[in-house]
């Protein structure tokens, strides 16, 4: 007998990385829901997903959902150090102030609570200006029964060749609290693991400044921009662009 799938809802859902990292891992997983309001990141998991399971719309309207696990990465602009810090505090209507309705959606939900909550967001929620909308969270999640730990975690300490550090909070219904200390890093793989020789039109650098730099200076561009080797590893990726990208691999 097949094993039994874990169920995950998934809030600010993205590309759906959680979903497609307990694939990678081999543990059976059934998204019950996947709210995203961004067109390109659903465009994307559904290309991701495609064969998992037949898309259709549908309304959760009266619908009882039991996810064993809920993930949540609310929006970071209005914490994150390259965004305007306009912080979360409930009822100030920023995008961060949305992590507030996970709360109230497992308040919602009743006597039957999801077993496990999984919170990332930028390091900067911990910052002295930020830090008191965190404490909030954990003071809410223990009186929904929670017991949390966080840690910031990088990408580079689990194979990826990326420079991304993010605090993960994993809130445990009844405890006890999750230790991170037996989660199972692995050395980091260089860009070239990663690469091919595939490539589009539009991957191809025309701007005239960002040729003049490449192969001469290595480090930091007007400020932001880095010209980075197979070998190596990238900063956080954006979407953001100063005339160029701002993160990205120019093979020298």
């Amino acid at each position: 007998m097949a094993d039994k799938p874990i169920q995950i809802l998934e809030l600010f859902g993205g590309i759906g990385a959680p979903r497609c990292a307990l694939r990678n891992l081999g543990v059976p997983v059934k998204s019950i829901d996947y709210v995203e309001i961004d067109e390109k990141a659903v465009r994307s998991y559904n290309a991701m997903f495609r064969n998992d399971l037949e898309y259709k719309t549908q309304t959760v309207v009266d619908w009882n959902l039991r996810p064993d696990i809920l993930v949540h990465g609310s929006p970071c602009q209005d914490f994150s150090i390259a965004g305007h810090q306009k912080g979360a505090d409930e009822g100030s209507e920023t995008r961060s102030s949305l992590m507030w309705e996970t709360i109230h959606i497992i308040e919602n939900m009743g006597v039957w609570k999801p077993r496990v909550v999984i919170w990332e967001n930028v390091k900067n929620v911990l910052s002295k200006h930020m830090r008191h909308n965190f404490v909030r969270y954990i003071t809410e999640m223990l009186r929904l029964g929670y017991e949390s730990s966080y840690e910031i975690l990088d990408a580079r300490d689990f194979g990826l060749p990326q420079n991304r550090k993010r605090v993960f909070t994993v809130s445990i219904l009844g405890g006890p609290k999750f230790d991170f200390g037996k989660l199972r890093k692995r050395p980091m793989k260089p860009l070239s693991e990663f690469l091919d020789e595939r490539y589009e039109p539009c991957h191809v650098v025309k701007s005239p400044s960002m040729k003049a730099v490449i192969g001469k200076k290595k480090e930091n561009f007007n400020g932001t921009i880095r010209v980075l080797t197979e070998d190596g590893y990238c900063d956080c990726v954006t979407t953001s662009q100063d005339r160029c990208p701002n993160s990205g691999v120019v093979r020298l």
